[in-house]
């Protein structure tokens, strides 16, 4: 019998909901064996390998959560090397991951079984990002590094995550908090002095992204690579000066985020460095990175 197996975080903000619309109704599922895997407070890798030991081929994931808790999923399957099949129900405060699989629609649980049985998937291809030639992660939406990366640090603020668990504070509150932080850090230094794919970044350079999707954070817009098996759009940005920001930030809400479309980056760096990385929200300090390197998985997700 196949196995709907579905992956919720019980300290999300919206874990109420998630406890009414989702948990509470996996008892009507018929025709499947059923199991639930809970996200425990520990690092993202530990979680993903955990969800790979469970799951097998012809399983069906159903991820009720934020872009972290999918793409944590996505991480998991991948990482199985098995035959699993991805559903996504959004209760984030961006859900781009959502935005990109469902077009934004609101799925519930039946109607995602009811798709999975009529086999009614479609293949993605995710990034896939390299430090110092080792796997770091897979990222369905989007990899950066520098001010960016380091922005996501202020949502593990222990004020900050207490109100948006109260489920009252959203996209607006999210975006405050990170203004709030860029007027106190953006004169920092956040690129060290590096080359991507062979090229001088000019000093003043403070963010480097590789985009997958068409949406980033919601509110930028990206493109359709996510069902390329090749390339997907890179770009850089010297948002240190506050109208700098304005007018990529305008640009990208307005119309698409300037890109170039490549098959790999290669970011290297003249000395051992210390950089943050940030994929889907979840972010992680790397000390001694020489390179990192993204480009597209070598094994496509199949998404309800």
């Amino acid at each position: 019998m196949k196995k709907i197996l579905v992956v919720y975080n019980p300290r999300s903000s919206h874990h109420g909901l998630i406890q009414e619309e989702v948990l509470a109704k996996l008892r009507q599922v018929r025709g499947f064996m059923v199991g639930k895997f809970e996200v425990k407070a520990k690092r993202m890798h530990e979680n993903a390998r955990d969800l790979a030991r469970l799951v097998n081929d012809d399983d069906l994931v159903i991820v009720a959560g934020g872009d972290g808790t999918v793409a944590m999923a996505m991480n998991g399957i991948m990482l199985s090397q098995k035959n699993v099949c991805l559903g996504v129900m959004g209760y984030g405060n961006f859900n781009d991951i959502n935005r990109m699989v469902n077009q934004g629609q609101h799925r519930d649980l039946t109607d995602l079984v009811d798709s999975y049985g009529a086999g009614a998937t479609k293949a993605i291809w995710p990034l896939e990002i390299k430090v110092n030639d080792q796997h770091w992660r897979y990222a369905p939406c989007y990899v950066t590094a520098g001010l960016f990366a380091e922005s996501t640090e202020v949502f593990d603020d222990e004020e900050v995550r207490r109100k948006l668990l109260t489920g009252k504070k959203g996209t607006v509150y999210s975006l405050a908090v990170l203004a709030k932080w860029y007027f106190r850090n953006r004169r920092r230094g956040f690129l060290p002095k590096c080359r991507l794919n062979g090229e001088e970044l000019d000093l003043k350079t403070t963010d480097f992204m590789a985009i997958n999707s068409p949406t980033m954070a919601k509110i930028l817009h990206g493109g359709e690579w996510y069902l390329s098996r090749a390339v997907f759009g890179q770009a850089t940005g010297r948002l240190r000066s506050f109208w700098r920001l304005c007018k990529f930030m305008l640009k990208g809400i307005f119309g698409k985020v300037k890109v170039k479309e490549v098959e790999a980056s290669l970011l290297e760096f003249d000395m051992p460095a210390q950089i943050e990385l940030q994929a889907e929200g979840e972010y992680e300090r790397l000390d001694g990175v020489l390179k990192v390197e993204v480009c597209k998985a070598e094994r496509c997700i199949r998404v309800v």
